[in-house]
C-alpha cells in the first residue's frame, strides 16, 4: 500500500482538529439549561398575556425569559419568577428549580425588599415631601439591609447550581426627567430615579462580589421612560400591580437584548 501524501494528512489532522473544536461548541449551546428566577420584573408583570397556570406570579408569555428561551436551544427551561417575590421567597420558593445541570440563571430581585410598592404608592397618593422622605427610607434599607440579602440568595444559588452563568437584571429608572410631564411632580420623579440609581449600585457591588454577570439596564431603557414620549414602562394602571412596570415592547426591546449581550458576555468570559 503506498503511503499517504503529507499533504492529505495534513489535510485529515486539519479536519479532525477542527471537528474536535467545532462539535463540542454546537453541542453545549443547544444544551442550555436555563432557570428564570426573581420578581415581577422578570415574571413580566404589566406585559399582558399571562400564564393562567401562574396564578398570582403573573408569568407573562411576552416576559424576558420566555423570549430569550424561544430564541435559543434549550435542553430544558424552568420559567418560576414571581410578582411580589423578595430575596426570601426567591430562596424559599423559586430555587429548587436549580440543580447541579443548570448551565443559564437569570434573576432581577431586590426591589421588593425595599419596599418597591409601597414607595410607589407613597409617592402617587402623598405629598412630595412624604414621598420624598419614604424614597429616603428605602434608600438606607437600601444600602445598610439589602447587600447582605442579595449575598445571601446569590450564595444559595450558587451552592445548587455551581456550574451555571447567573445574569444579575437591575431595573430601570422609571422617569426621564423633563420639566412637564402629567403625573407626578418633577421632585417625586427625580427623587425616585435618584432611589433606582442608589439601588442598582447597591446591586452591581453584590454581583461583583458574588462573581455574577450584572446587566444593568438603564442603558437599554434611556430614552424610553415615562414622560420621554417613547415609554418602555406602564404609568399608572388598574390594576396597581401592573403599574411602574416594563410593557411587552420594555421586555422585548429594552430586557431581552440586556440578556442576551449579557449571557453572551458570560459565556465569553467563562471560556
Amino acid at each position: 500500500m503506498r503511503p499517504l501524501r503529507p499533504s492529505l494528512v495534513a489535510f485529515g489532522v486539519a479536519t479532525l482538529a477542527a471537528g474536535s473544536l467545532l462539535w463540542p461548541a454546537s453541542a453545549s449551546a443547544a444544551a442550555t439549561s436555563y432557570v428564570a428566577l426573581g420578581d415581577s420584573y422578570s415574571s413580566g408583570t404589566g406585559a399582558g398575556s399571562y400564564d393562567p397556570a401562574s396564578g398570582s406570579c403573573t408569568r407573562s408569555t411576552n416576559a424576558y425569559p420566555k423570549l430569550w428561551a424561544a430564541a435559543h436551544e434549550t435542553a430544558s427551561f424552568k420559567f418560576v419568577a414571581c410578582s411580589g417575590a423578595t430575596t426570601e421567597t426567591v430562596i424559599s420558593g423559586q430555587l429548587g428549580a436549580l440543580s447541579s445541570s443548570t448551565t443559564l440563571v437569570s434573576i432581577s430581585v431586590g426591589g421588593n425588599d425595599a419596599g418597591f410598592a409601597d414607595v410607589m404608592q407613597t409617592c402617587v397618593l402623598k405629598s412630595t415631601s412624604t414621598c420624598q422622605s419614604r424614597v429616603a427610607q428605602a434608600e438606607t434599607y437600601m444600602k445598610n439591609t439589602l447587600p447582605g440579602r442579595l449575598e445571601s440568595v446569590y450564595s444559595k444559588i450558587r451552592d445548587r447550581a455551581p456550574s451555571a452563568r447567573v445574569v444579575v437584571l437591575g431595573y430601570p429608572r422609571l422617569y426621564q426627567i423633563v420639566d412637564v410631564c402629567v403625573g407626578l411632580s418633577k421632585a417625586k420623579r427625580t427623587a425616585l430615579n435618584h432611589a433606582a440609581d442608589t439601588l442598582a449600585g447597591v446591586t452591581a457591588k453584590a454581583v461583583s462580589r458574588a462573581g455574577f454577570t450584572w446587566s444593568d439596564v438603564r442603558d437599554e431603557f434611556s430614552g424610553h421612560e415615562l414622560c420621554s414620549g417613547d415609554d418602555w414602562l406602564n404609568a399608572v394602571t388598574i390594576p396597581f400591580e401592573s403599574s411602574y412596570h416594563p410593557t411587552a415592547r420594555g421586555h422585548r426591546l429594552g430586557y431581552l437584548p440586556a440578556l442576551t449581550a449579557s449571557a453572551r458576555a458570560a459565556v465569553k468570559q467563562d471560556a
